[in-house]
């Protein structure tokens, strides 16, 4: 998708984007109720050097949807926020976690603060590669930088860590059938049914825009942020990184 200023990307985001988030809400929520298996693990402690989390931990949710991540664990705190307003009313379910209306490019919260975020299947809404990147580095500002630690071998402490999904270019073997080669910037289509008088059936189709990240680019657009990555890897049509800061000196 090419555009020729921030407030044209700006627009269309929000014409193919967010209008769209909010009239589906509903509906988009209730086909979204499975977490990620990889995600589910790194959250309740189950995964080496993945987003691990002690008790009492505090981390934000960017982009959150209907907070079904929210409930994962419940021995830690975290924060979701999202651009639809429904989705949220939707997240904000989910007891003690909470759930706000926020902009991934415009976040509220404190810097350097969390002991985690997650990002999943977000970034790939933004329609420029600037933009993309300032999503990245919007989340990375979330958490605890690392700090000189003169007892640890590496020289540095530990500071947060962020997971970010997007969409995979590379899904030869999905439905979808996308592939090295195929445009990235593509419009997907959500089909909500209804019911009408009379017993029929009425259908209306939402274009959604994806960024379909090609095999490295997560990779290249977290280092363009100021994050380091830790690790890396492709799940069920979707590329993933866990990301730090870089550290202070």
């Amino acid at each position: 998708m090419a555009t020729t200023s921030q407030g044209d990307s700006e627009q269309y985001e929000d014409v193919h984007v967010h209008r769209v988030y909010e009239q589906i809400a509903f509906h988009f929520s209730s086909t979204r109720y499975k977490v990620i298996v990889l995600l589910e693990k790194d959250v309740n402690l189950q995964m080496a050097n993945r987003v691990q989390q002690r008790d009492g931990a505090v981390g934000v949710d960017v982009g959150c949807g209907n907070g079904k991540y929210l409930k994962v664990n419940p021995n830690i705190f975290i924060i979701g926020s999202d651009r639809s307003s429904k989705l949220v009313q939707i997240a904000s379910q989910h007891s003690p976690q909470v759930a706000i209306v926020a902009d991934n490019l415009s976040l509220p919260h404190p810097h350097s603060s969390f002991d985690f975020a997650i990002s999943i299947a977000v970034v790939h809404h933004l329609s420029t590669p600037t933009r993309r990147i300032g999503a990245i580095a919007a989340i990375l500002e979330c958490l605890r930088p690392c700090s000189k630690e003169p007892g640890n071998p590496t020289g540095f402490g530990v500071g947060g860590r962020a997971l970010i999904y997007v969409w995979a270019l590379e899904q030869k073997h999905s439905r979808r059938g996308w592939d090295e080669g195929n445009e990235q910037d593509v419009m997907v289509p959500w089909v909500m049914k209804r019911k009408v008088d009379g017993g029929d059936e009425s259908s209306q189709t939402f274009n959604r825009y994806y960024h379909l990240y090609r095999r490295g680019e997560l990779e290249e657009d977290i280092l363009q942020a100021g994050g380091i990555v830790d690790s890396s890897g492709y799940e069920k049509d979707n590329w993933w990184a866990v990301a730090t800061r870089r550290p202070t000196q």
